[in-house]
């Protein structure tokens, strides 16, 4: 039993060896070219078996140079050399003509999936001819026995040369075989022309025809050229020359100007500041054909001459500078200035006094780095002088402001601090040293303009002071007005001085002649001018005194005096309706007022202060407002002589008066009769004003008869303005910073909303949105809640960046919309094209951006856009002429193009040719049988040519 399993065993150990040894495959005997082949077969079924879905799960690689085409790679290898085998697809079905993004290879042999196999070396060509074509002949096998119709590529000959040889198995008994080359100089001038190019194609199926001018062949053809307007520094060479040129001329002729050229950007609102660079590098524009039947050279010859114009297709391609959309520290703007005030601002909590950063003496000026240079005292002056330049018309302070821009507590952009902040921005770079030394002068400048009493420039002294804004654009507003009241009390005291001085005169003239009666009235007359112009009650009881003279009896003159002086109203502004007076049956007048005093916001905070101090009552909230309520009841009392406290109230604080609906009104009887007149009104005080001790009473009953005319000024000018000036002398450095950090962005973000970039809604909505990043990130310096350790400065310089992020898509607007003002959608498909490309990298530091991956557009323009477009290529210069050498067709505005592509090709209906009979296939469709793509310039040319044969 166990002999016979044993035996069992053996035989089936036998039979399997059978079989291992019939399925055997002796490789011992397959020389390595056929194994070579074998791998480059067993690769091409794998990418044939996954497909491009499944290609693209195993990592496809995405070219950058194209929006549709990716690759997988391969590495082969044959005896001591290793090859690389890539294979290029796409993944949309959608036949892309040459007008899109296509590979260099699909432009050239019009395929669209391929085999690129080549040796992994320095150069990454072959350059032996028989290794190319037995390499080419591996992957023709190998694509064979995988029945693919991939046709498959090779590189030869010098990289520079971009050579490339190639074959296809169209499936059937027809073979594609490709071949393309390059010539990088002295390119013939024949195949400068049309013409030339033309009888090259012929040449290629036309063997045994001498004369090609003199046969017919309908041949296809497309044409597309590309022209390039002048880029910027190309326009500054020759700028230059030209200049020199002049500057040659006008030492001959010293009467000639040399005008200097003129900035893209001198008109724009930043050019005040800095000039910044042009986004826009140039424009490309593709002319393109459509396809036409050329049946000989003489048409070549006719199309040569063609106009542009006559293309079927325009597009434009926008060239950007390549760092726009990156941060390599060479771009000098807005925000780069506010990241060194930002810098600036974490310095100042290093000194309690602005003058420990300037001083040499200052015991941490140690930690002051020697970059933060002062600039030079001409520089300063220069400053100063832009500053202070007393301007007839003042600014508009209001104009093109931003919605959102008074969220912002900063000074508006054309006021003297947002002024002052704007210049520091580029004061000795913006370091903190240059930043104190810039103030104290600033300083200085506005004390002698308050000593002096001279107006202060890029301030309105309407009176008003605007709390929105910063508290040293409220000290300065309020400086101002100061400044005018000491100009007005000066100039009252200089016109009283003269009348005193011109009575005088007249007095002596009198005492002369011995006219008694002419000397009192000189006398009389200047006394009276002098009244008139003083706010105390002296000058009033004095008239009196005069007066007197004139009666024998003194006594009597004086008590009919004082009952006249008091029944004249003075100081009235009209009668306020149909009110009456309590004790007289007379109009009640509302009197002219002094203006309440002005206040700051910290004078505004002191007082709110005082009342949480205190606690809130209606005497206390009286006292505060003692010499405003003084004034008014002093002004009251004048314009209505024989007034009661009553009737103040009833003006003044109409809830504090209650009418008696109740008690009958009767018309009185003894000075209205005759007059249908309800008098006098029936009410009483409120509970508040007829408390006993009532704060109000009090001051009426204190309160003089005078109009406000002749009241002492609520504002004492000299005391306030003092007051200013110790403010603005003695704060700390870490305050200034603070409102000048504010202010600076809230000028500049303001000085960039008047750009004129057309209606582009990405940018509206990307400035609105500044500003509301700018006033929720600025709100921790408005309401000083900064600290030295504090992250406010972090969140500042990420505004920074907010900030130059926006300043690029602002600038690139307006270059854009000052080409194509009179055609906007082109400025807007272009911008918004770009925004849409830029918008990913706005949320990260311009350092991080991937710079890789470039901003590519074709926009096609239509017919009544082509004409601005035209006009962008100005016809060339002298200079331009000579540079150029006009080689080539097809000039538009004088300029040829940078760049010609045809595609030549012939087809053929395969059921007519001699290739028919042998197909097992009925072809009732053309067949291209030869093509040519030719791409170059009057110094270039590229040839690629591929042909069908029959194997």
């Amino acid at each position: 039993m166990a002999s016979s399993s044993k035996a069992n065993l053996a035989e089936q150990d036998e039979g399997e060896e059978a079989e291992e040894i019939e399925h055997f495959n002796d490789f011992t005997l397959a020389s390595s070219w056929e194994r070579f082949i074998s791998e480059i077969e067993a690769t091409c079924r794998q990418w044939l078996a996954d497909g491009p879905k499944r290609l693209l799960e195993k990592g496809a690689v995405h070219l950058d140079s194209s929006d549709n085409i990716y690759k997988v790679k391969s590495e082969l290898k044959n005896a001591a050399k290793i090859y690389s085998m890539e294979y290029y697809f796409e993944i949309s079905g959608k036949i892309a003509d040459w007008n899109c993004t296509l590979h260099d290879l699909q432009l050239c042999f019009g395929v669209k999936e391929f085999l690129v196999i080549s040796p992994q070396s320095a150069s990454g060509v072959v350059l032996d001819a028989p290794e190319a074509t037995k390499l080419l002949s591996a992957v023709s096998i190998a694509l064979a026995n995988c029945s693919s119709l991939w046709p498959a590529f090779v590189p030869v000959h010098d990289p520079s040369r971009k050579a490339f040889i190639g074959i296809q198995n169209m499936g059937t008994i027809f073979t594609r075989r490709f071949e393309a080359d390059r010539i990088g100089s002295q390119v013939p001038i024949k195949f400068m022309h049309l013409e030339g190019l033309y009888e090259l194609f012929v040449s290629k199926f036309a063997y045994c025809m001498s004369d090609h001018s003199m046969h017919l062949f309908r041949v296809h053809l497309l044409m597309k050229l590309t022209y390039q307007t002048l880029s910027n520094d190309e326009d500054n060479y020759d700028d230059i020359q030209e200049a020199d040129t002049e500057n040659a001329e006008s030492e001959t002729s010293p009467g000639c100007g040399n005008p200097n050229r003129k900035h893209w950007d001198d008109d724009c609102p930043w050019n005040e500041w800095y000039s910044a660079e042009d986004p826009v590098m140039r424009f490309d524009l593709v002319v393109t054909w459509s396809e036409k039947v050329v049946e000989s050279s003489l048409e070549m010859a006719e199309m040569e001459n063609a106009s542009p114009h006559e293309a079927e297709k325009w597009i434009l391609a926008p060239n950007l500078y390549p760092n726009l959309d990156s941060s390599k520290g060479d771009r000098i703007g807005f925000a780069s200035q506010l990241h060194l005030l930002v810098n600036a601002l974490g310095m100042s909590f290093e000194a309690p006094f602005i003058e420990d950063f300037v001083s040499v003496e200052n015991p941490g000026s140690d930690n002051l780095e020697s970059t933060m240079v002062i600039p030079p005292p001409t520089v300063l002056d220069r400053v100063l002088k832009d500053l202070f330049l007393e301007d007839p018309q003042l600014p508009d302070f209001a104009k093109d402001e931003h919605k959102s821009s008074r969220a912002i507590k900063g000074a508006p952009v054309e006021s003297l601090f947002a002024q002052f902040c704007l210049h520091s921005l580029w004061f000795g770079n913006c370091n903190i040293r240059a930043i104190a030394v810039l103030w104290i002068e600033f300083v200085q400048e506005i004390r002698w303009h308050w000593e002096e009493s001279q107006p202060l420039p890029k301030i309105p002294a309407n009176g008003s002071i605007d709390l929105a804004t910063c508290l040293i654009n409220q000290k300065l507003q309020m400086l101002a007005i100061c400044i005018g009241k000491k100009r007005e009390l000066n100039e009252e005291f200089e016109d009283c001085i003269g009348t005193k001085d011109d009575a005088s005169a007249n007095m002596e003239e009198a005492n002369k002649d011995g006219d008694e009666s002419s000397s009192f009235h000189a006398r009389s007359q200047a006394f009276d001018e002098k009244r008139d112009s003083l706010l105390t009650p002296e000058g009033f009881n004095g008239s009196k005194t005069v007066e007197s003279k004139f009666s024998a009896n003194a006594q009597d003159v004086h008590s009919a005096d004082k009952s006249t002086l008091d029944s004249i109203r003075r100081g009235s502004a009209g009668p306020v309706g149909s009110m009456k007076l309590l004790k007289l049956c007379q109009s009640l007048h509302a009197p002219f007022t002094q203006s309440a005093p002005l206040m700051t916001e910290d004078m505004h905070e002191e007082r709110l202060r005082a009342i949480e101090t205190f606690g809130f009552s209606f005497n206390f909230s009286a006292q505060l407002e003692r010499e405003t309520l003084s004034s008014d009841m002093s002004a009251f009392k004048a314009a209505n002589p024989g007034a009661v406290f009553e009737d103040f109230i009833r003006w003044y604080s109409p809830t504090d008066w209650e009418n008696d609906e109740s008690e009958a009104k009767g018309p009185s009887t003894d000075l209205t009769e005759g007059m249908n007149v309800d008098w006098p009104p029936q009410g009483r005080l409120s509970r508040r004003m007829s408390e006993s001790g009532n704060f109000w009473r009090k001051i009426w009953d204190e309160a003089p008869i005078l109009p406000a005319s002749e009241q002492k000024p609520l504002l004492d000018p000299n005391r306030e303005g003092e007051k200013i000036l110790h403010y603005l002398e003695t704060m700390q450095p870490h305050q200034l910073l603070e409102q000048m950090v504010c202010s600076a962005f809230r000028a500049s973000a303001d000085t960039l909303n008047q750009t004129n970039y057309g209606s582009l809604k990405e940018m509206d909505t990307k400035m609105d949105q500044l500003y509301l990043t700018m006033a929720s990130t600025l709100r921790p310096l408005q309401v000083n809640l900064l600290s030295n350790t504090s992250d406010t400065i972090e969140d500042l310089q990420r505004l920074c960046v907010v900030f130059e992020h926006v300043e690029k898509l602002l600038i690139l607007a307006a270059s854009l919309h000052r080409r194509f003002r009179q055609v906007p959608r082109i400025s807007e498909a272009i911008f918004s094209n770009y925004y849409n490309f830029y918008l990913p990298t706005m949320g990260i530091g311009l350092a991080d951006v991937d710079t890789q991956k470039e901003f590519d557009m074709k926009l096609q323009l239509s017919q009544n856009e082509r004409q601005v477009v035209s006009n962008m290529f100005t016809p060339p210069t002298a200079n331009q002429s000579w540079r150029k050498v006009l080689s080539m067709g097809n000039h538009l505005n004088g300029h040829e193009p940078i760049l010609r592509e045809i595609i030549f090709s012939m087809h053929d209906n395969a059921s007519d040719n001699h290739y028919a009979s042998s197909s097992h296939r009925d072809y009732q469709q053309d067949t291209e049988t030869y093509r040519m793509y030719t791409c170059g310039t009057s110094n270039d040319l590229r040839v690629a040519l591929s042909i069908i044969s029959y194997d």
